[in-house]
């Protein structure tokens, strides 16, 4: 009995061998706490993981900020010469107003100075179609208050007239479809 209590210790040592397990059951892991050399080489190899990890924190948010900066001052360029397309075409238009001055001081004939100012107003309107503005189209449209503002209403001549617009004070515009200004209309009630 002896004998096989001794075989029993042995096979037991040997699995508690081979699962890697402490001998003490108070510690935690599976090293042993015999072993010191091991546990200073697993707190080298954690505090070299830490600082590398440190450094690519300092790393990434050094480049994060580079990238803020970039496009902040790209977005203030961006911000700065927004118009400058469009007020580039409407120098051509300034030139041509100045001309049309230059005619209308030359000359009497009404015909002439009328031709001229319309070519101007043309030349302008064509520059801002090419822009992307168009006119919004209210009179006899019904009232809509997402893209008209009644300044007043009115009794309706007709019928048919109740509840659309009668008159524009002042033309609404879109730019590529979206809203820029709103048309300041008279209302039939």
């Amino acid at each position: 009995m002896e004998e096989q209590e001794l075989q029993n210790n042995a096979e037991t040592t040997e699995k508690t061998a081979e699962m890697n397990i402490n001998a003490d059951e108070n510690a935690a892991g599976t090293s042993n706490l015999n072993e010191p050399v091991a546990e200073e080489s697993v707190v080298a190899k954690l505090e070299a993981e830490l600082a590398e990890q440190k450094d690519k924190y300092l790393r990434l948010m050094a480049e994060f900020d580079n990238f803020r900066r970039r496009t902040a001052k790209e977005r203030l360029e961006l911000i700065q010469t927004a118009g400058k397309d469009v007020i580039v075409s409407l120098l051509d238009v300034l030139d041509d107003c100045d001309r049309a001055e230059k005619q209308l001081q030359g000359t009497e004939d009404i015909a002439i100075q009328k031709e001229g100012v319309m070519l101007v107003f043309n030349k302008l309107r064509n520059n801002l179609q090419q822009k992307g503005v168009k006119v919004m189209e209210t009179v006899n449209q019904d009232f809509d208050v997402e893209k008209h503002e009644a300044i007043t209403e009115i009794p309706a001549p007709t019928e048919e007239l109740k509840g659309k617009v009668i008159d524009e004070v002042t033309k609404g515009y879109f730019l590529n479809d979206k809203i820029i200004r709103f048309a300041k209309v008279v209302v039939g009630k």
